[in-house]
């Protein structure tokens, strides 16, 4: 792989490229103005498949078209980027990430399902693996049925974990007994070695490394969970990428060519979307949560107090797997989203035909608030499993005081707190190509209840993958676009936790901005948007009535500047948890008063 020595100083245009299944999407960013700025996009068919079986054919065409589109030639008679930038010639950085043939896919294996393993899926998780199956000595399968679940799958890479450094070896070699025989076989290649990653019990390594023949590449790295009280992901996500590139991309159809060009390590997309999202919260000094919602999966990342998460839920789409979401929410929770006149009937009618159809766009308005309200319920349902996952260590021994004997804080507690959520990321089909913006910002703050102040954002065209590879070699000019060009504010949500009798008071408030001066007082069960644009601040204070909290505790008033947006200020008393009304005419009747105070569907 080509590594030059970067000048910062020295870079005005940079092209990166997410290599995805279906499509290789370009970005070009240049200095204008004495700023980074993207400029210019352009996209291709992925190329990873037969007949052309060689990935960087689709990356020369995408970019092709950006450098057509921005009048330089990126692309010389050999079909090769040009490097350095040269007049209207060339770039000074190409970058990659890949999520093509299916992206990262991770066998994961621990001794305790919920202690070591989890922290196995974490790293796998967080270097943008998907994760095939986690294998523990209490996953409740036989030891044969655990072999016969590792024969059928065809991972990248095998991850094992477990026990404490110093601690007893005997269950973590257990397991290596299991996958040893299993034997099991990747996904390329007949001549290809298994990579195997062991972050277990560092004084059981040798043990472990006994138990396998030279059918598989075993790579040691420090433990993922040292002791109960810590855990060290790092240098296994660190390995996970070095293994990706040395192995799985290796192999891939024509990566050796692309890793050849590229100037920084390739990345999983969903690992260069996490990173992008790490160093925006760490740098801002807030917590952020991403979604990305797709035909077939849904991705959740997290950032709470410098604490990165992230979930793949793989069951939760809008296309290939509609009918995975109602089946899992139930056709009365899709429905209750629904405002007009439509039963059980006709919508087990729409997700067959989405079935047999999975790409068609929705053609009428029906089939487009079905979709919306489909999406609400993938989008509640993958981060539900999110805050499930993202929880505080399980198994640590706590000593507690006297002053701790009234607290409820407990190991394994969600470390997903809404109230303290400062920003919310949007992306994926359902979401971003939302005809209005309203219903991008609805469908989120249904689906996420946010609490407190809020900023809603969207990812404008997916650039997230591109910024997050190239935060590794240029971090200003990746943060610089990000904030300039990749975010699209939709505004902030206000909303108050709580729960109370529809049309009983709930909070005063006080808005005052240039732009804007309101004020007045909310019932509970409403929804009230103020216009506030994307360049306008302004000051909110709210007054909560007692069992009402938007921050400072319930009854306690909190004031503070909000950011406007393409939506504006959307204030929330619908209280939270949100609970629709169970009998369907009211409930229809109260979604109907909520859409056309959001004005989402009227024209």
């Amino acid at each position: 792989m080509t590594q030059r020595q970067l000048d910062p100083d020295k870079i005005d245009v940079i092209l990166a490229t997410d290599c995805g299944s279906t499509t290789t999407k370009a970005i070009l960013i240049q200095k204008v103005d004495g700023h980074y700025r993207q400029t210019h996009r352009g996209e291709a068919p992925t190329t990873v498949e037969e007949p052309v079986a060689d990935v960087t054919v689709g990356v020369t065409n995408a970019a092709t078209e950006v450098g057509e589109l921005a009048g330089r030639k990126l692309v010389d008679e050999n079909g090769e980027i040009i490097r350095p930038a040269q007049g209207n010639e060339g770039c000074d950085i190409y970058i990659s990430t890949s999520s093509a043939g299916g992206g990262l896919q991770i066998l994961v294996t621990g001794v305790v399902e919920e202690m070591s393993a989890a922290s196995a899926k974490r790293a796998a998780l967080g270097a943008g693996a998907i994760v095939l199956d986690v294998i523990s000595s209490n996953d409740r399968r036989r030891p044969h049925e655990q072999i016969q679940r590792i024969r059928e799958l065809r991972p990248d890479m095998v991850v094992m974990a477990g026990g404490t450094d110093g601690g007893t070896k005997k269950h973590v070699v257990k397991i290596a007994e299991l996958v040893a025989p299993a034997k099991p076989r990747p996904r390329f290649g007949g001549k290809y070695r298994m990579p195997v990653i062991y972050a277990g019990n560092q004084e059981a390594a040798a043990l472990v490394a006994d138990t396998f023949d030279e059918s598989v590449t075993l790579s040691v790295v420090e433990n993922v969970r040292p002791t109960l009280e810590r855990e060290n992901l790092e240098p296994a996500r660190d390995c996970i990428h070095d293994l990706f590139l040395e192995h799985v991309m290796a192999h891939a159809p024509g990566y050796n060519r692309l890793m050849d060009w590229t100037d920084a390590p390739i990345m999983p997309t969903p690992g260069a979307v996490g990173n992008i999202l790490r160093q925006i919260a760490e740098r801002n000094g807030i917590n952020a949560v991403g979604v990305d919602i797709g035909g077939a999966t849904t991705d959740v990342f997290s950032v709470f107090d410098g604490v990165f998460n992230r979930t793949v839920s793989a069951n939760l789409g809008m296309s290939y797997s509609i009918s995975n979401v109602c089946a899992e929410a139930g056709m009365p929770s899709v429905l209750r989203w629904v405002h007009l006149d439509m039963d059980e009937r006709e919508l087990r009618n729409r997700v067959k035909n989405k079935m047999i159809r999975p790409t068609t766009i929705p053609q009428t308005l029906e089939a487009l608030v079905f979709e919306q309200a489909v999406s609400r319920e993938a989008l509640r349902l993958a981060y539900l499993q999110h805050k499930e996952f993202a929880t505080t260590l399980k198994g640590v021994q706590q000593q507690r005081t006297v002053g701790d004997t009234f607290s409820q804080l407990s190991s394994g507690q969600s470390i997903v707190n809404n109230m303290t959520l400062n920003l919310l990321v949007a992306s994926g089909g359902v979401l971003s190509h939302a005809p209005r913006m309203e219903q991008t910002a609805a469908m989120m703050v249904d689906a996420f209840e946010p609490e407190g102040f809020t900023e809603l954002a969207k990812d404008s065209i997916f650039m997230m993958p591109h910024l997050g590879v190239l935060a590794q070699v240029h971090p200003t000019a990746a943060l610089e676009v990000f904030e300039r060009d990749c975010l699209i504010y939709l505004g902030t949500c206000v909303a108050a936790k709580g729960r109370g009798k529809a049309g009983k008071p709930c909070f005063r408030y006080e808005i005052e901005g240039p732009s804007l001066r309101e004020q007045g007082e909310m019932a509970v069960g409403e929804l009230k948007l103020f216009p506030l644009g994307p360049e306008d601040r302004a000051r909110v204070k709210i007054e909560p009535r007692r069992g009402f909290d938007v921050g400072a505790g319930s009854g306690r008033p909190v004031e503070k500047e909000v950011r406007g947006g393409t939506v504006g200020l959307i204030l929330d008393t619908r209280g939270r948890p949100l609970v629709l009304p169970e009998e369907r005419t009211t409930c229809r009747q109260a979604v109907a008063t909520w859409t056309q105070a959001l004005g989402l569907y009227d024209d």
